[in-house]
């Protein structure tokens, strides 16, 4: 018998992708599955808050965030999927994680789940 079970998609934890820094080596996390499956270059850094995730590229990279490049404040799903902050209100509100839609134009923020 086939398993039917409808996996559900919610937010764990704040994240930016840092799209243009390089990593030393990539296959580590892309050939593993370790990165998020969408995110096709750069790197994606996960913490509790956005600020969490800004201060280890700046740790870990030694310069500043603006000069990191272009990167996407958003959050990690269950599914090890990378979205935005927009995407991420969507699922939050879908998944009961908030109670009521955010109407915000950037979207869902960190303190907006816990």
């Amino acid at each position: 018998m086939e398993n039917n079970k409808i996996v559900k998609e919610y937010i764990l934890c704040a994240a930016v992708w840092y799209k243009e820094l390089q990593l030393k080596k990539p296959e580590v996390l892309r050939l593993r599955g370790l990165s998020p499956y969408n995110v096709d270059k750069g790197i994606v850094l996960c913490g509790w808050r956005h600020g969490n995730c800004i201060y280890q590229m700046v740790a870990i990279y030694g310069i500043y965030d603006e000069d990191a490049g272009e990167s996407i404040q958003g959050f990690l799903t269950s599914l090890n999927r990378f979205v935005d902050r927009k995407e991420g209100a969507e699922i939050a509100f879908k998944t009961r994680q908030i109670e009521k839609s955010i109407t915000h134009p950037t979207g869902l923020f960190s303190e907006d789940l816990y």
